[in-house]
């Protein structure tokens, strides 16, 4: 017979291979749909999970039906396609015990990242032949561990229900990279009356596996945004005075924000990850596309840099005569866990001998747009926490040869059992 061990790994390795970025997880949706649909859960998709209006940093047609076409040839049914398409993604199970008790929620993040996976010998998926099978795609943030994780803790529950008491709601969240998916989940309005909020990372800290932190400080504040400069072309040796120059534009903006003095208050950061310009070595550049994110130890700070990059920008197109937009991508506010459910994690998995470091709190250091979940949830009077199990980390998270450690895997699970059973078991 399989341990829970075996069959956490078999099931890892299984949504590895098939990694899709922010809303298009439709084979992702479908197989995770597949399991929880064997349950007696009430499962939701589409816009039942999500408020489309409310997202950001939607992919283009070509990138939906590039997917969308992965998927049915996969073998996602098209009625299933139907249901998340145009980047709908995610799935929402919910069981109410019949018990009066609180409400209990958790949520798991389910894409991957645009990143070619190594193919290297000594890279674990690849010799052990679980390599991402999708060309510039790769789970290379654990997220495929997340989604085991939840599958199973959604097992759990839905096993021993007639132990429990309450309400239980599990969020398999699209589009967390680029914090991009929570917003859309939140203005739907899950996490309105919600009385325990859970989530985590696996990974992060590079700490033995046993580890594991009831919550975590030093979230960063975050905006994501595209600018657009739009110049004029001009042939550049006949007259190159008649062009606005867009490259120059954007150079003279990339340059100049990273000038922007950083703040007294704490932790300020701005990263220009792309610029692309022009469409010859004899034209003056007429367009300019660049990807930014601003960061911020406080979402003051985060709005501070956010306003000192847009003045920036303005400037560097009114120089070179340059119509410019800035569109929103993604955003994140900062967060702080609920004091009184770090002591009741604490409390609920202090005999749980996986666990051989138990932590208060450790330090993120990076944006998460679970703290849009958590921020809903605190408004509404519930409490929030966001754990972290960590692992020795070969590689850094976001990296093409970034793998897990699973044995991290049976850890969360049974912390989050543990907490289930302190906060949820029948009187």
């Amino acid at each position: 017979m399989t341990t829970i061990k075996e069959n956490l790994v078999e099931m890892r390795r299984r949504f590895h291979r098939f990694p899709e970025v922010g809303f298009t997880e439709f084979i992702t949706t479908y197989e995770i749909y597949k399991v929880l649909k064997q349950m007696d859960y009430t499962l939701y998709l589409g816009d039942d999970v999500l408020l489309r209006s409310a997202r950001v940093g939607v992919p283009g047609p070509e990138m939906f039906t590039k997917s969308a076409e992965r998927a049915k040839q996969y073998g996602v049914p098209e009625e299933f396609l139907e249901q998340v398409k145009e980047g709908t993604t995610g799935v929402v199970a919910t069981l109410d015990t019949g018990v009066p008790g609180p409400h209990f929620a958790a949520r798991f993040d389910i894409d991957g990242l645009p990143i070619t996976e190594s193919t290297d010998e000594n890279h674990v998926p690849a010799g052990e032949k679980f390599i991402s099978l999708h060309e510039g795609e790769m789970h290379a943030c654990g997220h495929d561990g997340h989604i085991t994780t939840g599958l199973f803790l959604a097992d759990y529950i839905n096993a021993n229900k007639a132990s429990l008491k309450g309400r239980f709601t599990i969020i398999f969240q699209p589009a967390e990279e680029s914090v991009r998916g929570a917003k859309s989940v939140v203005e739907k309005g899950w996490l309105d009356d919600v009385d325990y909020f859970f989530s985590g990372h696996l990974g992060i800290r590079n700490l033995p596996v046993g580890t594991v932190s009831a919550g975590t400080t030093d979230f960063l504040a975050s905006s994501k945004f595209d600018v657009k400069f739009t110049g004029k072309s001009a042939h550049a040796g006949v007259e190159p005075d008649a062009g606005n120059n867009s490259l120059l534009a954007a150079a003279a903006a990339a340059l100049n924000l990273n000038a922007i003095a950083r703040h007294g208050d704490g932790s300020t950061r701005i990263n220009v990850g792309t610029m692309r310009a022009g469409s010859g070595r004899n034209v003056i550049a007429d367009f300019a596309l660049m990807e930014i994110e601003t960061r911020g130890e406080t979402t003051e700070l985060n709005h501070y840099m956010y306003e000192k990059a847009k003045t920036v920008i303005q400037a560097a197109a009114d120089m070179y005569e340059n119509d410019v937009e800035i569109i929103g991508m993604g955003e994140a506010p900062d967060a702080a866990c609920s004091a009184e459910l770090i002591t009741a994690v604490k409390e609920a998995v202090k005999n749980n001998r996986l666990i051989t470091d138990l932590k208060d709190t450790l330090p993120l250091g990076a944006s998460e747009d679970v703290t849009m979940m958590m921020e809903r949830v605190l408004e509404k009077n519930g409490k929030a926490t966001y754990m972290l199990f960590p692992f020795e980390l070969k590689y850094g998270h976001h990296h093409p040869k970034f793998d897990l450690d699973e044995s991290v895997l049976h850890v969360a699970i049974s912390a989050y059992i543990d907490i289930v059973n302190s906060l949820m078991k029948r009187d």
